[in-house]
């Protein structure tokens, strides 16, 4: 049995969670491997709408086992109050249906008052744009051993430690910045009280996973930002505080990396980013409002208005090499109706120098501009298509030159919110 990791090849926000929704379909286990609740995915369900941050997106659909892995940075009182709000539109989530695993770091009220406090003290030019959810402390904290995880809930004295080795490190911060320093034993007392609901879905994901994967169960690996976003491989600073690419589905959960049998990238068929930072194609003029407007570009998590831009083929040719991505979802091609004309980036002017490639260095990135291909439009709708014979022409066409240009091809295409308006080409489960 196949199993499937689903990445984001842009800068996030290119659909993901309706493709994982209607793949989830196929799949036994739902594993997501990285990110907080700074992302979000919005599904459109027989017209019912989910808004979801840190859940998979798998918690929507019955008889699936749902999984945050070890990857993700965890807000419990985040996680708690969402599973709440899903289940009062029905939605069943219970231990059998939701794990966390034991090694998932906690993201507490310190990472979330570091990271404001940050944005709002960086100079001009340097704030990142992060949502404040204090997922970028909390990856330092992991990363520099001084974590609460979810296995300390269950040990008080376990506890107290990891949270005085955590306030060693922020209480000389905040002074530096301004703020109180913590309250250690009302942080303490914040954590005992949801230790119980958090410690009701731990489990040893790592062994599940494998045992799951022995029996020939089909597991779908979700991410939350997109590739460009990725701590290594992305718009470095302006990036997100983990690996999104493909590589960290396997570390994110537990399993080793042949496990990964095939990475569907999901890919708007223009470009999105939200936050700061370079956007070679961001268009700030009335065919970058309308791509907004018909798009309904807001964020998920913050309502934040997207940047809009035309569909750059260099980008995504670059994060489907460094994602080892085998075919791409490409989504909302219903937007593009009723343009006149269309353009696609197909390389970059840096100083004179032709490149098919965004380069690494900060200051080159801001320097490219881009190079078009200009495609005819389309009048007719796409919106609700099913099948190949359901679309104009000029949209296959448009279609088929972004295969050619990012050197991969089309497995899904989707031309709604709604699930069932997926075109199929290649079912990701039976490659």
């Amino acid at each position: 049995m196949a199993n499937v990791v689903v990445v984001g090849a842009q800068w996030g926000d290119e659909g993901k969670g309706k493709i994982v929704d209607w793949l989830s379909e196929r799949a036994d286990v739902i594993a997501r491997f990285q990110g907080g609740h700074n992302a979000g995915h919005t599904l459109v369900i027989d017209g019912k709408v989910y808004k979801l941050n840190a859940l998979p997106s798998g918690v929507v659909r019955g008889g699936k086992l749902s999984v945050i892995g070890n990857g993700v940075v965890l807000d419990p009182w985040h996680l708690v109050a969402e599973i709440a709000a899903i289940r009062q539109q029905g939605v069943d989530i219970t231990p059998e249906t939701l794990m966390i695993a034991e090694n998932t770091p906690l993201i507490l009220p310190i990472h979330g008052e570091l990271d404001r406090a940050r944005e709002e003290a960086a100079s001009a030019g340097t704030k990142i744009g992060t949502t404040g959810r204090g997922i970028g402390p909390a990856y330092e904290d992991k990363v520099g051993r001084r974590s609460v995880r979810v296995a300390d809930l269950a040990d008080d004295a376990t506890l107290q430690a990891r949270v005085d080795r955590a306030l060693q490190h922020h209480n000389p911060l905040r002074r530096g910045l301004g703020i109180a320093e913590v309250d250690r034993d009302a942080l303490l007392a914040k954590l005992r009280a949801i230790a119980p609901e958090i410690l009701s879905y731990a489990a040893p994901v790592w062994k599940v996973l494998n045992e799951k994967r022995k029996a020939g169960k089909r597991i779908l690996f979700e991410g939350a930002q997109g590739a460009l976003l990725d701590i290594d491989f992305g718009t470095y600073p302006f990036v997100t505080s983990s690996n999104v690419i493909a590589g960290q589905a396997a570390t994110g959960v537990g399993l080793g990396p042949t496990a990964i049998n095939y990475v569907l990238g999901i890919v708007k068929a223009y470009t999105t980013r939200v936050g700061e930072g370079p956007f070679p194609t961001e268009l700030k003029d009335a065919d970058g409002q309308r791509l907004g407007e018909r798009g309904r570009e807001f964020g998920t998590v913050t309502g934040r208005k997207r940047r809009c831009g035309w569909f750059d083929a260099c980008l995504v040719r670059q994060t489907c090499a460094t994602s080892g991505v085998k075919g791409i979802a490409l989504t909302k091609l219903d937007v593009l109706d009723g343009f006149a004309t269309l353009k696609i980036c197909v390389g970059y002017d840096l100083d004179g120098r032709r490149l098919d490639y965004l380069p690494t260095a900060a200051d080159q990135q801001a320097r490219c501009t881009p190079i078009y291909e200009d495609m005819p439009g389309w009048s007719a709708s796409t919106e609700g298509a099913r099948s190949w014979a359901d679309l104009p022409a000029e949209a296959v066409k448009y279609v088929r030159r972004i295969e050619e240009l990012i050197e991969c091809p089309v497995a899904l295409l989707s031309t709604s919110p709604e699930r069932d308006d997926t075109i199929l080409v290649t079912d990701p489960f039976a490659d």
